[in-house]
This record gives structure tokens, sequence and C-alpha cells, in this order.
């Protein structure tokens, strides 16, 4: 039997076996989907509601991404109000600030009721990973974050892209109808390192599209950056290019900051009404060590939220996972110091008209780093 923890409600924690939820529950259709994927990696558990005996009045399948600061409702059957009231205080217990609810069964009225908002449904989800046509989110503080609209890359490597238009969606400088794969592919084409976007040629695209916009670029290491994995040849030319994207940053007059952005620097920066597009590694929130970046666009006490245009459906995880996802200030920082020789990139967008925006003293490099 497995461990079961009671929490200030009147509910029981537990741990999600498929066969104890089968046992209970008896509802096919949403217990097939709990077990459709492997979800351990995101630490699924039931909170349930007890009733007489051994017979549950209801429960929820929760699940979360690794080191985030929210919790995520897969479906909740049988009593709702009382399952997700019972959620709630898990999640309070736990010290998170938010609440997901992904939208297979639950109505937007019951959503509503249980204190939810409606996400808006994303524009494109990435490449596998069908997640449902509806999500809900509740901030437990009453924080409030205004929400860019969720665009699931479609490639593989497409990311740093997707971030920096979102960012200019979010900013209003570009329409929502203009957010597409062609201009995913286009501004892509211009940023790419082959495969993958580095910080200063990225900026320099970002600059190139938009030239009405502020771009900064932190990275805090004048090497060439995230080619360890390549043959030494293949890492040479793309070096080159990397060297080619600096002269280009300095010609256009997109600044290159050779020093260490901290996480105040990043919240100081959205405080500002500014985008910040972040280089981390996905090892902690997705266990593999591949590059990835992701959007930097609110923050409530303790987390900074981010956007995320990928989702693993091999884990159970969509786009309402990644859509106004909060990290906390110590796992972003973690999660976005990068090897080798834990350097940082960043690019800091501000999309107000340029004289209007400030323009940060570079800081002073860590020798270290170099």
């Amino acid at each position: 039997m497995p461990s079961q923890r009671q929490t200030p409600v009147n509910s029981i924690v537990v741990p999600y076996e498929p066969g104890t939820a089968s046992a209970r529950l008896g509802r096919s259709g949403v217990v097939e989907r709990w077990g459709a994927v492997d979800r351990t990696a995101h630490a699924p558990h039931i909170v349930a509601v007890p009733g007489d005996g051994e017979e549950w009045t209801g429960a929820a399948l929760v699940t979360a991404r690794p080191d985030t600061a929210y919790l995520k409702i897969v479906d909740a059957v049988g009593d709702v109000p009382a399952v997700v009231e019972a959620v709630v205080a898990h999640a309070r217990e736990r010290g998170l600030v938010q609440l997901k609810w992904e939208g297979w069964t639950v109505t937007p009225e019951e959503a509503a009721a249980a204190g939810f908002t409606a996400l808006d449904p994303p524009l494109s989800q990435s490449e596998g990973a069908a997640g449902p046509a509806a999500g809900y989110v509740r901030w437990l503080d009453g924080d409030a974050v205004t929400a860019p609209p969720y665009y699931g890359q479609t490639t593989h490597f497409t990311c740093g892209a997707v971030t920096a238009l979102v960012a200019q969606v979010h900013a209003g400088v570009l329409p929502r109808e203009a957010l597409d794969r062609r201009a995913e592919l286009t501004l892509w084409r211009d940023a790419t390192n082959f495969m993958a976007c580095e910080p200063v040629g990225l900026g320099v695209a970002l600059r190139r599209s938009r030239p009405s916009s502020e771009v900064t670029v932190h990275l805090d290491t004048d090497r060439p950056v995230m080619l360890d994995h390549l043959a030494p040849g293949d890492q040479e030319w793309r070096a080159l290019l990397q060297s080619a994207s600096r002269t280009e940053a300095e010609r256009i007059g997109v600044q290159v900051d050779p020093g260490h952005l901290p996480l105040s620097a990043v919240r100081d920066a959205i405080g500002r009404q500014e985008h910040v597009l972040l280089l981390l590694s996905l090892a902690a929130m997705q266990g593999f060590e591949v590059p990835h970046w992701v959007l930097c666009h609110g923050v409530v006490p303790g987390a900074v939220v981010i956007d995320d245009p990928w989702a693993n459906a091999a884990t159970g995880d969509t786009w309402v996972d990644a859509h106004l996802l909060p990290v906390p200030d110590a796992s972003l920082d973690a999660m976005s110091t990068m090897e080798p020789g834990g350097f940082r990139g960043a690019v800091t967008v501000c999309s107000t008209p340029r004289t209007l925006c400030p323009r940060s003293e570079p800081r002073t490099p860590d020798p270290e780093s170099r």
C-alpha cells in the first residue's frame, strides 16, 4: 500500500500508481489518459478526498515540472469542488504560487467556480505535444501576470526565434496574427548558428527585424558557445560565424555586455516592462542537458514567470505546463548557469521607442568565465 499523508483539508496525498487509481475511481477514460505516458519525471501523485471505508469521493492527478513553483491538475473527478479545495491546500502547504488545470474534462464554468482563469488557446503546440484544447490558471496569492500568447515551437531548433517573436507580440510591437511558422522560420534563418541560435546572433537578428527596439546581449564569456557537442571541424566554422555576429553587433549598435547578468537584473528588466530571452539547460526541468531559450516576462514573490516554447509529450508535459510557468529565482539561476565555465547568455529587449529605453552600463566581466 503506498504511503499516505494527510493535508490540512480532509484529504489524502498518495503517489500515483495506475492500479490504485483504477480500483478506486473506475473511470476508464480518465484513468487511461493518466497512464498513457510515463509521468514519473514530474512526480505524479493523487490528491484524494476520502469517503467511507476505502472509497474516495473524489481525486485529482497532480504533476509538475521539477524545480518549479506550481502544480498542475491533469483531471479532477468525483466531488470536484472538494478535490480542488484539497489541491489548493496541498499547494499552499508546499509554498507554491500557482495551480494549473488541463482542460480535458473540466468545463469553463467549473474552472471559474474554483477560482481559475481560462488561458488563451495556444497559437501552435510544439512538435509532437498534443495537449488539451483548453487550460486554466489560478495564482494562489492573487498575483497578476499579463500573459503573452502561447506559441509552441514547430521544430526542435527554433526556440530562440519563437521567444523573440512572442516578446514582440507581448510588447505590442508585432500583431498577434503575424506570429506564425513563416515568421518563426524566417527569424531563425537570420539568427541561427546551425542549428541553434547563440546569444549574439539572436540579438543581431532581433535588432535587424525590429530596428526600433533596444536590444542588449548579455554574455560573460568571449569564447564561442553552445558548440562542445560538435566535432572540432564543425566547431571551427560555427565559431567563425559567432565572431561575425559580434562584428555585426558592433556595426549596428547592439551592445554586448560582457558581465554576468544576475537574476536581480532580470527582475529589474521585467519591472521596466522589458523582456528577457534567457538561455538555460533543460537538465533540471526535463532531464537532459540541452541548451534552450525561454522568455522571462513576469515576476511574482520568489519566482520569475517564463514561457517555454517546448513541451515534452513523453512525460505528459503540455503547453499548460509551459505557459505562464513560475520558476523560483534560485532554480532559474542554476538552470541558466551554462557549461562550460558557468557562463550566462541572455538578450534583453526594450520595445518602447529606443530613445526612451535605459541603456545599461556594461558590467565588469568575471575573469574566470573568459
